[in-house]
């Protein structure tokens, strides 16, 4: 094979001397005419102003970007901070009374506010809120070291629920209809959510993932018309998360179902804005936060800063104490979990059925303690 050819250059050192050739024979030198001076130089400045000219039009262009992006990320974080909707006065009480464990007093002012207002969605949505912590309370199991519900069969009292979530959701397209609002996006995407949180507890998984999905598409049409509207990230946090914990024979499902995918550390950071930018969603996304922390993550310590303010904000409701109580058991830290235990034991909840079985969770969780 042929030596591949090298290309030789010359260096500043070796540069040709006007008026020589190789050998050192000397030429003569040309001198160039004035006026050919003026015909090679002349359009050189032209084209140099012209240069010039071009920089300083991109350098303003790229400062107006900047000016512009500093106003839009300036407008955009004030807005985050404003009140995104119009709610109800009686809203953020009833939603204390529901968080402080107070469930049936949530369900009878919920109703008043669906007299007060017939057709507006969130009275119904709230009723069906409260419903489902009263659902969560008497499906509740001490299992691997944690309190929560696994699965629950179906109950004839569950109708009431879902006729609540489909009042809600009509509600919620009927105003759609007329206009559309970023909010009655995200009631429509609620009412879709709370129907696949029993539709999944009572193992009836593709109903729960065809109300996920529906759900979802809600929920990104809000941030797409209001993107500071931190609720709409509690629901869409949850789907992100929940579709990429599923388990391969679900994964497969997902795939012929057509079912988006998600991504879970997406979902957890959604589920963060939802605590610090929603008005009816922080406690929730705490709560559900620091469950999913524990449960799929096995991220203990974290888990534990999403649960206690929770806790310490509400502390006459046991199930706050109670996974507070499974977290510091998980760390090592057998006292104050004995403590937290103690307290949803002395939590006084308004529905018999609940407060008793909330009494059997305690005894467990404090035997697997004292083991």
């Amino acid at each position: 094979m042929n030596p591949r050819p090298t290309l030789k250059l010359r260096g500043r050192g070796t540069r040709k001397r006007r008026g020589t050739q190789e050998g050192g024979v000397k030429l003569p030198i040309r001198r160039k005419e004035p006026h050919a001076v003026t015909r090679t130089t002349l359009p050189k400045v032209k084209d140099g102003q012209k240069l010039i000219k071009s920089q300083l039009f991109m350098r303003r262009v790229r400062t107006i970007r900047i000016l512009v992006t500093l106003a839009v990320v300036c407008l955009g974080s004030g807005a985050a901070n404003a009140k995104r909707m119009t709610l109800p006065a009686e809203a953020g009480p009833l939603l204390q009374r529901i968080y402080s464990g107070k469930f049936n007093q949530g369900v009878r002012e919920a109703r008043a506010m669906q007299l007060k207002t017939p057709e507006h969605p969130l009275g119904y949505l709230l009723e069906a809120e409260a419903a489902w912590w009263k659902v969560w309370c008497t499906s509740a199991e001490f299992k691997y070291g944690m309190n929560m519900p696994r699965h629950r069969e179906k109950l004839p009292e569950d109708q009431g629920y879902f006729d609540l979530v489909t009042k809600a959701y009509a509600l919620a397209e009927k105003n759609l209809t007329a206009r559309e609002t970023a909010e009655m996006d995200l009631y429509a995407g609620m009412a879709e959510a709370l129907r696949a949180r029993l539709d999944g507890l009572r193992g009836e998984n593709r109903a729960a993932a065809r109300a996920g999905v529906k759900a979802r598409e809600y929920f990104l049409r809000a941030l797409k018309l209001d993107p500071g509207l931190g609720d709409a990230c509690l629901g869409l946090g949850l789907y992100n998360y929940y579709v990429d914990t599923l388990s391969s024979m679900a994964r497969v499902m997902r795939f012929f179902m057509g079912i988006p995918g998600g991504n879970k550390e997406e979902g957890i950071r959604l589920l963060h804005r939802a605590v610090e930018e929603g008005e009816l969603s922080p406690a929730e996304a705490r709560f559900y936060l620091a469950i999913n922390l524990h449960n799929y993550e096995q991220r203990y310590e974290e888990a534990l800063q999403s649960i206690t303010p929770l806790a310490e904000k509400y502390p006459e409701n046991p199930l706050f104490q109670l996974a507070r109580g499974d977290l510091l058991a998980k760390l090592g830290r057998k006292r104050q979990a004995r403590i937290c235990y103690e307290a949803a034991a002395a939590g006084k909840l308004d529905d018999a059925e609940c407060q008793q079985h909330v009494e059997v969770l305690v005894k467990e969780s404090m035997a697997a303690l004292g083991k």
